[in-house]
């Protein structure tokens, strides 16, 4: 039986993790992690050493008791120094989040022995396959655009079961599939994106299913009332966060340059239309920096005084989550226009970090076009049409 915010008991959260000290290391491999597409063993040992894997564990299973809020701030630190690892570190984490929420059986299977486990996943379910069986259901196929999953044990799985509404997610381990190398493309390299394949179906027990409709309605069996926040506030920041990172990191190699160019006199610091687009793209970072945090102060205070949040500020929350990405496309397309010629070579950062920013557009999570629609359908008295806010 779920409990209710109201029955849970109050909670202090501190943030035992700091990546501080390995910064420096994750801007020196990020370059090969672009190379390799992949991100080297070492920063992934670094991360796992700094406790940041686990900020979303609870802490009787070795949970380092994260805040979505630093938790958040520190994805985007890490994005000013390599954004595919900043993804990659945000995927992985939150996805202990989501794992909690599920069975106690599940929790202990991936991370009683260790909570350093990792998990990648691909929540399109347009390859899988799928069929109820006596406790459980078998799946196979194909899923796209696992984040990380070179450095996983197990993978969660989007998928679509007959008699069941919308989303159910399949927790697999590695043994149950094979890892496909397809990242080609033309940013966030080293994501390492690649497709998990299960060719011969696998029986996924019950309790390692999380269906969508719990996630929207925050059914969990935790005490904390931190794990009460809708499952796709949480998802959702994950993959916004770290553009706001790597546009403050084009903004500083912009502005480095401006005082610096002697062959082009649009680079000089006092040309009115450079002046203009630094200010334009701080505020826009700024700006978008500023609204997730507030909006997560707002959504873990309800959560922590037992208060519900209404749907249309699920809405909004979401909303204003979805169109971070657009917002730091606009901000680092307004620095690339006017960057210099050499930004135009392969290799020059400032296009890379346009790469990047352009494939976190493509995200479906960053598409705020039907986030806007549901959020204008509630303000207008209009009923919910999104079950991933």
């Amino acid at each position: 039986m779920h409990t209710t915010i109201s029955e849970k008991s109050n909670f202090s959260r501190e943030n035992d993790f700091n990546v501080d000290p390995i910064l420096d290391l994750i801007e020196k491999n990020g370059p090969l992690g672009r190379k390799e597409r992949k991100i080297p063993v070492e920063s992934v040992e670094a991360l796992r050493e700094s406790g940041f894997f686990r900020a979303y564990l609870p802490k009787e299973m070795g949970g380092t008791g994260a805040t979505p809020q630093v938790w958040l701030k520190t994805l985007i630190k890490l994005a000013e120094h390599d954004m595919s690892t900043a993804w990659i570190s945000g995927v992985i984490s939150v996805h202990g989040f989501q794992i909690s929420l599920m069975d106690a059986r599940a929790q202990n299977e991936v991370y009683g022995s260790d909570p350093d486990v990792r998990v990648s996943s691909s929540y399109n379910p347009v390859g899988a396959k799928t069929q109820v069986t006596d406790g459980g259901v078998m799946l196979s196929g194909r899923w796209g655009w696992s984040s990380g999953s070179d450095h996983c044990d197990w993978a969660l799985l989007g998928s679509i079961v007959e008699g069941r509404p919308l989303l159910q997610t399949m927790l697999v381990p590695r043994s149950a599939y094979v890892i496909e190398d397809t990242w080609h493309v033309m940013g966030l390299q080293g994501t390492g994106s690649k497709d998990i394949v299960i060719e011969e179906p696998v029986l996924v027990p019950e309790y390692r299913i999380h269906a969508q409709m719990d996630g929207y309605h925050c059914l969990n069996d935790q005490p904390d009332p931190l794990y009460s926040m809708p499952w796709a506030q949480i998802f959702a920041a994950t993959v916004a966060a770290p553009s706001i990172g790597a546009a403050r990191h084009a903004l500083k190699l912009f502005t480095a340059k401006a005082g610096s160019s002697s062959t082009d006199p649009t680079k000089l610091v006092g040309d009115p239309d450079i002046l203009r687009r630094a200010a334009e793209a701080k505020s826009l970072i700024d700006r978008a920096e500023n609204t997730l945090i507030s909006n997560f102060d707002a959504l873990v205070s309800a959560l922590y005084e037992g208060r519900e949040v209404p749907l249309v500020e699920r809405a909004r929350y979401r909303y204003e989550t979805g169109s971070i990405a657009t917002q730091m496309m606009q901000a680092v397309d307004i620095l690339f226009e006017v960057a210099g010629g050499r930004s135009v070579f392969n290799g020059a950062e400032i296009q890379e970090i346009w790469h990047d920013i352009h494939i976190t557009r493509a995200h479906v999570a960053n598409n705020p076009v039907p986030l806007a629609r549901n959020y204008g359908n509630l303000l207008l008295g209009g009923k919910n049409q999104d079950y991933f806010l």
